[in-house]
């Protein structure tokens, strides 16, 4: 992509009510754009993230043999009604229709996903099942804030299993977890495992997904190292007492939750009947279990702990682009034709290799562009000017360094292959 034909523009006033970081660098980088308080429509540089992270998501729940769907965002009041939420959950957009009908936009699909399942299993010979989506989610927040951490418009992926028996349904979920924190991994984070409280969802056990980062509403008791974390609302422990794992002392640390998974048990195979017979001829009721990722957080996530005082700095698996490649602008023209014939080479190169560049060839001052560069925050700069020409190389500058070095023209693409490995 020329990024002279890129249709969004950085910008270097910060948006008034940004509350976060990723609120202001994703909005001044041109990768979201706020329609109102919680809502964004998402930008070609943040599409390409967000479409980077759900094709994670696919492949790691794909190899579970999770099937994927996509369900209805409107929702019938009749199936809020049977699960008994329509008046208790308070986020609830109620919309009502002129034919006297009111719906809910779907904050969660629970009561879509229970009566679809039913519609298919019959017989325990159809379990377990195991299916996903990932689609637009609606919640009335009353304080939406943190850019695309908390937002009335989001996108989840959702995950919903189907058991016969508890022990089933457990093993499934152990299996989640560790696919969980693959997927997170994948993206450049690293979340520790929280227990929680399951709340009025949950018959059993849940766990939080969080990354520590200061931008985060959650409390989390943790140590330095080791695994073993618990939400500080429901700890049984405190700050400094030993972590059990490994005796260092714990302490209470801020977090984003950017997943959980909930045993759900039977609560809403029991509303709408969702039964089958068993090998023995018993009609047994199914269990199910929940599992969520929040995709357009994950975006802001990354954001908030992947950055410094310039801009963003993209986790490479995830960032829209892999190179940003930037040409400097010579008085002399025909320096110019050889910097934009080298450029131009280095382009069509990497493309025709699988990596992804951002070429900037826009009329612009050198400060201009580096300042660009460094908001955007692809993994790799790659500079070609009059003075790399005369030196018959390429200026490299890995975004999360900051040194830069002179590498041959020749090399380039063999040494930026061998970044991507």
């Amino acid at each position: 992509m020329r990024q002279s034909r890129l249709f969004t523009k950085t910008s270097k006033n910060v948006p008034h009510d940004a509350d976060s970081v990723n609120a202001k660098y994703l909005t001044q980088g041109g990768f979201v754009h706020q329609e109102m308080a919680g809502v964004y429509s998402w930008l070609p540089l943040g599409l390409r993230v967000l479409r980077k992270i759900e094709t994670i998501i696919r492949e790691e729940l794909d190899k579970l043999g999770a099937q994927e769907i996509l369900m209805s965002a409107l929702q019938p009041k009749e199936s809020w009604e049977k699960t008994g939420r329509w008046d208790t959950v308070d986020v609830l957009f109620k919309v009502p229709s002129q034919t006297g009908k009111e719906y809910a936009l779907g904050p969660t699909h629970e009561e879509i996903v229970t009566p679809l399942v039913k519609s298919f299993v019959q017989s325990y010979k159809d379990l377990p099942v195991a299916v996903y989506q990932i689609q637009s989610k609606f919640r009335d927040e009353l304080r939406a804030k943190s850019g695309v951490l908390r937002g009335r418009e989001f996108g989840m992926k959702d995950l919903y299993s189907f058991h016969l028996t508890q022990e089933d349904l457990e093993a499934y979920y152990r299996k989640v977890l560790e696919t969980y924190l693959t997927i997170f991994t994948r993206c450049g984070l690293e979340a520790k495992v929280v227990e929680a409280s399951g709340g009025a969802f949950t018959k059993k056990f849940s766990h939080e997904f969080q990354v520590l980062t200061p931008a985060g509403e959650d409390k989390v008791l943790t140590s330095e190292h080791g695994s073993f974390a618990q939400n500080c609302e429901i700890a049984t422990l405190k700050e400094g007492d030993k972590n059990p794992e490994n005796g260092e002392p714990l302490f209470c640390s801020t977090g984003v939750e950017v997943g959980n998974i909930f045993d759900l048990s039977s609560k809403f195979a029991e509303a709408f009947d969702l039964a089958v017979t068993d090998e023995n001829g018993e009609r047994r009721t199914v269990v199910m279990g929940c599992y969520g990722v929040g995709t357009t957080r994950l975006v802001g996530t990354i954001v908030e702990a992947s950055h410094d005082d310039k801009g963003i700095i993209w986790p490479i698996a995830v960032s829209p682009y892999h190179v940003h490649l930037v040409s400097l602008r010579s008085k002399d023209e025909e320096t110019q034709s050889r910097i934009n014939a080298v450029s131009q080479e280095i382009y069509e190169g990497l493309w025709a290799e699988g990596v992804e560049v951002l070429w900037d060839d826009r009329d612009a001052s050198p400060g201009e562009k580096f300042a660009d560069a460094d908001l955007i925050g692809l993994p790799l700069r790659l500079v070609v000017s009059e003075k790399t020409l005369k030196e018959d190389s390429i200026e490299w500058k890995p975004r999360n360094e900051s040194e830069a070095t002179l590498i041959d023209t020749e090399d380039i693409i063999e040494k930026v292959k061998g970044m991507m490995e």
